[in-house]
This record gives C-alpha cells, structure tokens and sequence, in this order.
C-alpha cells in the first residue's frame, strides 16, 4: 500500500533522493566501498560537502561575505550558540515568543545574558504571529522562528531591524523565497525540507563574529567550525550527504521560486477544504496559516475514531496532531506530492457525506 506521509518531522523526502542515498550506503561513487565507511577527509566526500555549500548558495543566493556550515546538534544546540556567540558580556537581546522552539531558546539565552521578550503569543496558545513591535538598536541581536511546527503559524513578512537579526527557519527553509541579506544568521535543522535528522545547516554573516568580550568554549565558537570548513570534528556524512542529493532535486526542478509556487498551491487545497468542510477547523489565525504544517480539529472529537480509521486504510500517516495542539496535523514540505493531499481532503469529504 501507498503511504502518505505527513509525518512533521523527521518527514517525507524525495523518492529519488531515498533511491540515490540508499545505493550509496553499499556502493558510494562506484568505489564499491559504503558512503558511512570512507573517511570524511576523503576526496569524495569533501566533493560532497562543498557541493552542498554551493547548493545553498545558489538556490538561497547567498551573498559573499556569509560563511555556509553544516554543524551538529539540530536547532536546539543552536538556541545556545546564538546568544554565546553574539550576545556580549552584560548585554541584551530581543526575543519574539511564538511557540514551543522560540520558547526553548529564549530559555538558553537568559543562560547567558538579558533577554527582553518584545512579543509573546501564548496567550492564546500560539495560534497567531504577534506583529506591531519594535526592536531596538541597543539590542545585541533580535531572534525569531520563522515558523512553528507545533502551532502551525508562519512569518509572512519580517520587521525591521535595526540590529543583528537572527532566525530559526527550520521547518520552513528551501520552501520560499528569502532575503539573506536580511538576516545575520539563518539556522535550521535538516529534518524537514532538507534531510534526515542528524545535521543543522547555519549560515552566518562572518563579519559579526568575535565581539562579545568572553571567551567562547571551541567547539561552541563558530569562528571555530568556519575555520574548519565544518569539519572541525568528524561530520554526519550521511545527513549531509542526503541533504546534498534533496538540494541538488530541488536544483532539477526549478529552485526556490518553483517549489514556493507549488507549496502555495498544496496549502490553499488543504486550508480550502478545512474552511469548506463543516466538521473542520483551522487552529491558527487566517492571515499568520503555515504553508507547511497545516493544524486543524474534528469538531466532534466523538468522531474521531472513525477519521483515524479512514486515514488508516487510505495509506494516511503521521497526522496526529501535537498533544499541544491536539486534534490533527499535516505537514506538507518540499516533497509533499500533491496527490497525497488529495487523498487526505477525499477522506474529509467521505466522512462529512457519512456523517451527515
């Protein structure tokens, strides 16, 4: 049986790109030795590593003077080398609250210094992007989440910012169109438009580095991994690997501006028949609806048993939704097939005709 994968992470990557990688595992580049096998200092896989960096690049259109690194640790390691790295002694950055991940760096930066909340969303359970605040210039840096997994809330626009600005876009990176220049640092984990868990992509603006006044611990320091080429420690090959085969797929099929089109597409689908179908409701507000993470209730929870089981035989997986949110979720990154959104939106039209 065919499977829809809705799952929000690790999530759905390209049959061609799972086809490659698993071929690579036995037989990488024909050399009849496995990819997990060869050293990471090996010609063939700094091939890999700098093809990747340049994917980025160009499919971002990374300007020079930005480093691009593949490091370790998902985003949650990057809640801590944030503020150890740009946050200066006695200093102060501005935080936006709007969800679960926000809420986890906000609580690693008050580690290291002040941390000013200049908007917070949970008073209503995150299902809203706050919008309306100004960020200081006498901030050390701003940070915000470009989209929250959980809630289901995506930044259509970012504010101004008059200091470093730094965002989380890890379940929205490669899905849309971005300024680069806009940001100083850009971080994301892997396991959503990129690859499998276990590597987190940052890219990072060099010149705003080595001015906190502390000193920064090696392996937390990203001077370190920049100076390194992100092999300042052994690399996960295979994430990077993985991540390189998906860039390199979304490359073939028409970059950024392609896929944003697409993405938009799927979503109004989905978000057309939860607003049609009077056994549904969206949980976030209208105008802040993620293009990727797609939250939404059964109205009657007495009948959820019965959707469950429909999803169930139709292939569907991984809706649930998060117990934060409850009722159920539909992740729909890069490599969410259409078709499989259709399945999901036939099964909410046969239970609203078996309902009523």
């Amino acid at each position: 049986m065919k499977k829809h994968n809705f799952s929000a992470g690790p999530c759905i990557l390209p049959k061609e790109v799972l086809d490659k990688a698993s071929k690579a595992i036995l037989n990488f580049n024909n050399e009849y030795l496995s990819l997990i096998e060869i050293s990471h200092r090996s010609q063939p896989f700094v091939d890999v590593m700098n093809k990747a960096k340049s994917l980025v690049k160009e499919l971002l259109k990374v300007p020079k003077g930005y480093s691009v690194l593949f490091l370790q640790g998902g985003a949650s390691l990057e809640f801590l080398m944030v503020p150890l790295n740009l946050m200066k002694v006695n200093g102060i950055a501005a935080y936006t609250n709007t969800g679960s991940w926000s809420k986890k760096a906000i609580i690693e930066a008050k580690k290291i210094g002040q941390v000013k909340i200049l908007a917070d969303s949970s008073d209503n359970n995150y299902n809203y992007i706050p919008k309306g605040y100004k960020i200081s210039s006498d901030m050390d840096y701003f940070h915000c989440t470009s989209n929250n997994t959980i809630y289901g809330t995506q930044m259509k626009t970012f504010p101004y910012c008059p200091t470093l600005m730094i965002c989380d876009m890890s379940s929205d990176i490669f899905s849309r169109k971005i300024n680069v220049k806009d940001f100083d640092i850009i971080y994301a984990g892997a396991q959503k438009n990129m690859g499998p868990a276990g590597t987190t992509l940052v890219i990072i603006k060099d010149d705003i580095l080595g001015k906190t006044g502390r000193e920064i611990p090696t392996m937390l320091d990203y001077k370190t991994h920049i100076s390194k080429d992100s092999m300042f420690n052994t690399p996960p090959v295979f994430p990077i690997y993985v991540s390189m085969l998906t860039l390199q797929w979304l490359k073939d099929l028409g970059g950024i501006e392609k896929i944003e089109k697409i993405n938009q597409e799927k979503a109004k689908l989905l978000y057309n028949e939860i607003d049609r179908n009077s056994l549904f409701t969206g949980t976030a507000k209208k105008e802040d609806r993620s293009d990727m993470n797609i939250c939404f209730l059964l109205n009657d929870s007495s009948k959820e048993n019965i959707f469950n089981n429909m999803c169930e035989k139709a292939g569907i997986s991984g809706i649930k939704g998060h117990r934060s949110v409850g009722g159920y979720r539909a992740s729909i990154y890069n490599a969410m097939p259409i078709n499989s959104i259709k399945v999901l939106i036939n099964i909410m039209n046969k239970l609203e005709k078996k309902i009523k």
